[in-house]
């Protein structure tokens, strides 16, 4: 995968007068893994997550790539955490 269009884990959070409620109800391609009352955790394409800052829709907290989120959760449930 391109590095541009890397798969990441991410936490939006929604801009003044957007609303969690209002970026599920828009087609934005996200795969939602979490709602909570202020911020949804999301994994997309970096494309995606630019794209929602551009639009100014909402802050993107990125946490760690799809790939390396993936790995840390492999070494948990394994009991091999560092």
């Amino acid at each position: 995968m391109a590095e541009q269009d890397e798969a990441w884990v991410a936490r939006l959070t929604p801009l003044a007068g957007i609303g969690v409620a209002r970026l599920l109800g828009m087609p934005l391609g996200l795969d939602v893994w979490e709602r909570h009352p202020g911020s949804l955790v999301v994994a997309a394409p970096e494309s995606r997550l630019a794209e929602l800052e551009r639009r100014r829709l909402a802050t993107v907290e990125r946490w760690a790539t799809l790939e390396q989120y993936q790995a840390q959760m492999a070494q948990r449930s394994t009991g091999n955490e560092t």
